[in-house]
């Protein structure tokens, strides 16, 4: 038998309804159910070749050869879709990011999300949407949400079979735009993999997994019926919900900067102006600012203009993870 290739592109997602902390850490079954936006224009495109001549998998990632935790990660991946396949088959990965890595722009979801449809439709599987929810969530949480397209709610499910994530609206059913406002800052200190793992170490872990069936309902309907008053009050809290239980960890996990917080002020002081704007957080200090598409060119222009924003990104909600027929 001889090589067998494909190429998936993902996009990378934000959370709206956050995940942070998993029930099992091997299956990364999440604590409880998140919703999201898949970020369309950003993506990550990657090539899985399988070859029987190849003695162990590589990877290459942004034209930089990896070793060590980043290949071992990704090999463990591969993996599971041999143990699918009945192969033994070793693979070459190719893959490229179009947004800058380490901008704090989740890259996981995307890598994990276009990896699982490449390396399946490599290996000769013919998965489901829903299977590949599964498959990437194995890989990184969060990439279960960018195999579906537009609005993404992942449930949690009581195992491996029924946590994964399907979309609740198509990308054009609301003019929401994500101006992604990146703070002048390094890599982060702690990736989410080990902050999952210390968010049990938070007392206020349990109030917020409690509560999150409230926060769900409350932003799928806000999404569902467009209403941005409604949708900002609870994006904004559910993101500061996160952030204090990572602030809480032991040990604690700050992921805010000084401009984080500036932006965060500033976006607060706009809404109550009748922009409609709001902001959320990931495991990072880059803001994401989601306004409606009439009022971008404007909220854009004024974080630029904040100090310490290096640079703002924009993306309109993004289609389904999809393989690149070259």
């Amino acid at each position: 038998m001889h090589h067998t290739t494909a190429t998936g592109i993902a996009s990378p997602n934000i959370a709206f309804i956050k995940y942070w902390g998993n029930r099992d850490e091997a299956l990364r079954l999440p604590a409880n159910g998140s919703i999201s936006m898949n970020l369309a224009g950003l993506h990550t495109r990657t090539q899985v070749t399988f070859d029987p001549a190849l003695r162990a998998d590589s990877l290459l990632l942004n034209q930089v050869e990896q070793s060590g935790p980043a290949l071992e990660r990704v090999s463990r991946f591969l993996d599971q879709v041999r143990r699918m396949a009945g192969s033994q088959n070793r693979a070459r990965i190719v893959s490229e990011n179009n947004f800058p890595t380490g901008a704090g722009i989740a890259s996981s979801a995307a890598a994990f999300a276009a990896l699982s449809l490449a390396a399946s439709a490599a290996a000769g599987l013919q998965l489901s949407e829903p299977e590949l929810s599964r498959l990437a969530r194995l890989g990184s949480g969060s990439a279960a949400r960018s195999v579906p397209g537009g609005f993404v709610e992942w449930q949690p499910g009581s195992g491996d079979v029924d946590s994964y994530a399907f979309s609740i609206a198509a990308p054009g059913y609301w003019d929401l735009v994500d101006c992604i406002a990146i703070v002048e800052a390094g890599h982060k200190p702690v990736g989410s993999t080990q902050g999952h793992a210390l968010a049990g170490t938070s007392p206020l872990q349990a109030a917020r997994v409690a509560d999150s069936a409230r926060r769900l309902e409350a932003c799928r309907r806000a999404i569902l019926e467009r209403n941005f008053a409604d949708f900002a009050a609870i994006v904004e809290e559910d993101s500061n919900l996160m952030h204090a239980v990572m602030m809480t960890s032991h040990p604690a996990l700050f992921y805010w900067s000084p401009a984080s917080l500036l932006v965060m002020k500033t976006v607060r002081e706009w809404r109550e102006d009748q922009i409609p704007v709001c902001y959320t957080l990931d495991a990072g200090p880059n803001v994401h600012v989601l306004t409606l598409t009439d009022h971008a060119p404007q909220v854009v222009q004024a974080l630029e203009d904040l100090p310490g924003v290096a640079q703002v990104l924009t993306a309109a909600p993004g289609g389904p993870a999809q393989l690149a027929h070259a």
